[in-house]
């Protein structure tokens, strides 16, 4: 392993900012992941029984507006109808078909399935680091940095459907790190069709599937967790980086890669064959196209919505709509061939990155990256009483800062358009610099070893 090359300070150990022996440390390892997730689940039942009773007594509901959306298209799925006559649904059908079950037991199922995605998404944490070797304590502090995050537990009992996505991406990580290409294609073609933006993680998993890491009847292997590095194997990964990406690029038709290129795509285009045979172009637009070419006038923290909010009157031209995917691209390139071979860091920077430049972003795009950052937490430097905390403060407080224009225009009726705008470009830079700040206390790791590498092995042996 290597330390990313954007630092020049040693590497400290991990969560460096615990104590080596605490009463928390102590009490987390006498709490097991099992424990830890009956409390998360006992936890997400209260939450959505109260949001019953809030929905029912106060004049703000708890209850996500989009899940009212979901559940009407279900039900209407039930009765034999479109699941498009409902406005504003735009995903896909196996959306409502899961939430069926709204019409006949109980209007909250969603809600259960969703936190059962969601304390799922835990127990993945807590695979992917062991996987890795990552020692316990550290697995289960990562795990509750998912679990007990206000952002993620409110998510899923409010009624969003993010957790479900954001299971199935660690599912496929974790196929990918038994050696599974077969079923983790499987699953990126079906969440893919789900939810259209995981399309980014498509070039990291194919540089991944390199080689030198995949071979027909040999298992890859992976490259464990280690709280020192090893400075020959360091400096013999600075030596061989460019060649690694070189020869990436001419290998690019592997036997696993074109294996997971046509399976993940016969997936999502059987989805897709499927629904359009249903449905029709209705939800082609609705669950697909929509996505690529929308346009929100509405106030959120993207930095284009007041461009979008000035103009939108006036018919945006197919390329002004696709313009501002350009920084999108550019930044998601230079991300992925920087850091392809760490990939749960470079999926993590990459969906951040993706969300700061996207056209919209809501608060519920923000869970899409939380759930991948407890994955990276082991192989950072950074010391939780400074470094973290100004990130956590800087990224709150921009987000603060956006929410009171937001509510002053929303609530008050203020005129404070371009204020907001300001707000927004504020929290870019906010994301921006907690990115840099995350960067420079990685640990660069890449995940698997090289088969047959005579300098790995020879690490192996020694560690």
């Amino acid at each position: 392993m290597k330390k990313s090359h954007f630092c020049d300070a040693e590497p400290a150990p991990a969560f460096s900012n615990l104590p080596s022996v605490s009463l928390s440390q102590l009490a987390m390892i006498s709490i097991n992941i099992r424990s830890l997730l009956w409390l998360s689940a006992i936890f997400r039942v209260i939450l959505i029984v109260y949001g019953e009773w809030q929905d029912s007594h106060m004049e703000v509901r708890y209850t996500d507006v989009d899940y009212l959306v979901f559940s009407d298209a279900a039900s209407l799925m039930a009765s034999g109808d479109s699941p498009y006559k409902r406005t504003t649904y735009r995903y896909s059908p196996l959306l409502a078909f899961f939430l069926i079950p709204n019409s006949i037991i109980h209007r909250s199922w969603g809600k259960f399935l969703f936190s059962a995605s969601d304390l799922l998404v835990g127990v993945f944490i807590h695979s992917i680091l062991k996987l890795r070797k990552v020692p316990e304590d550290l697995c289960m502090y990562s795990a509750v940095v998912w679990l007990f995050n206000p952002f993620t537990f409110t998510i899923g009992t409010r009624g969003n459907c993010e957790p479900i996505v954001c299971a199935m991406i660690l599912w496929i990580i974790i196929c990918l790190l038994k050696g599974n290409v077969l079923q983790a294609a499987f699953w990126y073609g079906l969440v893919v069709h789900f939810r259209i933006y995981p399309i980014i993680y498509v070039l990291p998993i194919i540089l991944i599937l390199d080689p030198l890491f995949f071979r027909s009847g040999l298992k890859p292997r992976l490259q464990n967790w280690s709280s020192r590095q090893d400075k020959t194997l360091r400096s013999s990964n600075k030596v061989t980086d460019q060649y690694d990406l070189w020869k990436a690029l001419k290998t690019v038709f592997s036997k696993e890669r074109v294996m997971f290129g046509l399976v993940s795509g016969a997936v999502f285009l059987s989805c897709t064959g499927l629904f359009f045979y249903l449905y029709g172009w209705e939800f082609l637009h609705e669950a697909l196209l929509y996505h690529l070419t929308r346009t929100d006038p509405r106030h959120n923290f993207s930095i284009y919505f007041y461009h979008i909010y000035l103009h939108y009157e006036h018919e945006f031209l197919m390329v002004e709509k696709l313009i501002s995917f350009l920084p999108q691209f550019i930044v998601q390139l230079v991300l992925i061939f920087r850091f392809a071979q760490d990939l749960p860091f470079c999926l993590f920077m990459q969906t951040v990155a993706f969300v700061a430049f996207n056209k919209v972003v809501t608060a519920q795009y923000f869970v899409w990256f939380f759930c991948l950052l407890p994955l990276i937490l082991p192989w950072s430097n950074m010391k939780l009483k400074w470094e973290g905390l100004s990130c956590i403060l800087v990224w709150i407080g921009a987000q603060l800062h956006w929410l009171m224009w937001g509510y002053l225009l929303e609530f008050k009726g203020k005129n404070v358009f371009l204020q907001l705008w300001l707000a927004g470009l504020l929290f870019l830079a906010a994301n921006t610099f907690v990115l840099i700040m995350i960067t420079c206390r990685h640990t660069y790791s890449p995940v698997f070893q090289r088969l047959g590498h005579p300098t790995l092995k020879n690490a192996e042996k020694n560690n």
